[in-house]
């Protein structure tokens, strides 16, 4: 009589964490391959319904998707366009900005010394070595950029190569998807192709729409109060607040910056502060809630730990990346019948006071 082996739980466990460091250490390794697949896959999908759009129109597959391609680009470099006016404005204001932030610097230094006992000239010193320390990581960061310059452009064709073959063969692509699974469970592997397809298309739409609100927001406040080259300033900060939690505070120390350099008072910069953690509190109540997190059934606490997982893989591009695939993970957990604690887990639903008196009781009756 044969007896059937099974593996004890600790090689089970060992099994699991060996293949997920095998996992990550690939996608670490083969990122500059997977990342800008991953986006030309998340782009091509959004843009699938228009070069639907054209085919029902009797447009050939090849035009239409070309068609739509063009039509985004240019629609970029017009953007791009409208913000190249100020961002030349910028630009030129760069040795104003730099003599202001000296001068900002030397009064900082008289009040710090003023204030703490501190000698003038150990607060130079001081700040003497900061600089040659800021200076040191910028060279190495300008020249990492250089170096990665032909890197970044290449990715950049790639991307509508990219997305231009994904959307030629999406028939092929859909029917390998199908033909993987057996026919017994065709209906889930469709109900998971749709749900992903719904949820980043509406979280993408969503996204697009709270950073255009945000930016509009940001941009009259800084107009309101008087910042140089406040729609600039209020378009990046409504780039940056797409990084989920962590893009809100960052976007706020570039005006201040600039309320600093430009303005006679400290006070600009308060109010520049106080302005962003209004739209802040409008965005993560209001806005966020409505038009993007209903879309997407991610807990916080997951939305932070996969953001700056993503940000320590990926970088800046894996922080954007990481809510939409979490989203798309857990689409396939529940849909699958012993992982659905998990995707519970990963989702915002929260238990009842109800249910957990109901389980206490049981748990009282059992003893």
């Amino acid at each position: 009589m044969k007896t059937e082996f099974k593996f004890p739980f600790y090689a089970k466990v060992s099994f699991v964490f060996i293949g997920l460091f095998a996992f990550i250490s690939m996608l670490f390794i083969a990122q500059g391959i997977i990342v800008p697949i991953i986006y030309s896959t998340i782009i091509a999908i959004v843009l699938s319904p228009m070069v639907d759009y054209f085919t029902k129109k009797k447009v050939n597959r090849i035009v239409a998707i070309s068609l739509t391609l063009v039509l985004v680009i240019f629609t970029t470099i017009f953007f791009i366009a409208l913000l190249s006016k100020q961002m030349m404005q910028l630009s030129d204001s760069f040795p104003k900005l730099i003599e202001k932030f000296h001068q900002v610097m030397d009064q900082s230094v008289i009040w710090i010394s003023g204030n703490f006992n501190i000698s003038q000239e150990k607060v130079n010193i001081w700040i003497a070595d900061k600089n040659s320390e800021i200076l040191k990581a910028t060279n190495s960061l300008v020249s990492e950029t250089i170096i990665n310059t032909g890197g970044v452009l290449i990715v950049l064709v790639l991307i509508p190569v990219y997305i231009f073959m994904i959307l030629y063969y999406q028939p092929l692509l859909l029917e390998f998807v199908h033909k993987v699974f057996k026919a017994s469970i065709q209906a889930e592997v469709n109900e998971v192709l749709t749900a992903t397809k719904k949820i980043i298309k509406s979280y993408l739409v969503g996204l697009l729409l709270e950073a255009v609100i945000m930016a509009t927001l940001n941009s009259l406040s800084l107009l309101i109060i008087g910042i140089d080259y406040a729609i600039l300033l209020g378009v990046i900060g409504a780039i940056l607040n797409v990084i989920p939690y962590i893009g809100g505070i960052i976007a706020v120390i570039l005006p201040m910056m600039i309320a600093l350099a430009t303005k006679p008072s400290f006070s600009y910069c308060l109010l520049v502060l106080a302005v962003y953690i209004t739209t802040q509190f409008i965005d993560n109540h209001y806005i966020k809630p409505k038009i993007v997190a209903s879309k997407v059934k991610i807990n916080a606490l997951i939305s932070v730990v996969v953001v700056l997982a993503g940000g320590a893989l990926w970088g800046i591009p894996g922080m954007f990346l990481s809510i939409p695939l979490i989203a798309i993970v857990k689409v396939i957990l529940d849909h699958i019948e012993p992982l659905k604690p998990w995707g519970y887990l990963l989702g915002d639903t929260m238990p009842t006071e109800v249910t957990g008196k109901k389980h206490l009781k049981i748990k009282v009756i059992n003893n």
